[in-house]
């Protein structure tokens, strides 16, 4: 996500990852990843949030330093308060990254994470297996195969970026 984020916007160099503490405990382990496999200069910070006041400033305080860029991972409290997130990030000209699709659909500038079609497609032969018999328990743990790149084309004339061609070859979706 973080090369991702690098690649449309260049001049970003810490990117705030935006997460309730609560809802996303796991987000920790996210990241150590990020800083791990990260072949970028870029910096990731953590930017905890507990409620509406507090992602307002963070937002607020992310935009008013130079090189700020936000990444929103998969999350409860993220999700639900997405309409927000997506409103200041726009409002702040601040370039961010989602977890999800729908938040680009929604005006977000793009999003990187598993494909939620293939996920349920693949759900239902587990159903399956379950319903002729099998337990549960035998089965195996299953992560995600399939990521999808979506960019929003509108948002960037919004946050005054340019997004490059070789880029968006690369986008399994593009939102005009």
């Amino acid at each position: 996500m973080l090369e991702l984020l690098n690649g449309v916007a260049p001049n970003v160099t810490r990117a705030a990852v935006m997460f309730n503490p609560v809802t996303g405990f796991f987000v920790s382990g996210y990241l150590r990843s990020l800083e791990a496999s990260s072949q970028s200069p870029m910096i990731a910070v953590a930017a905890t949030v507990r409620d509406e006041a507090e992602i307002e400033g963070t937002v607020a305080k992310l935009a008013r330093e130079p090189g700020g860029g936000l990444i929103v991972p998969p999350e409860p409290f993220t999700v639900n308060h997405h309409k927000l997130i997506i409103a200041l990030a726009e409002q702040h000209r601040l370039p961010a990254i989602y977890a999800y699709r729908s938040f680009v659909g929604e005006g977000g500038l793009m999003s990187y994470g598993p494909d939620p079609y293939d996920i349920f497609r693949r759900a239902a032969s587990y159903v399956d297996r379950i319903l002729r018999g099998a337990k549960p328990s035998d089965l195996p743990v299953q992560q995600p195969t399939k990521f999808e790149l979506v960019v929003n084309l509108r948002t960037p004339k919004a946050l005054g970026l340019a997004i490059l061609e070789p880029f968006l070859q690369t986008a399994d979706e593009v939102i005009e």
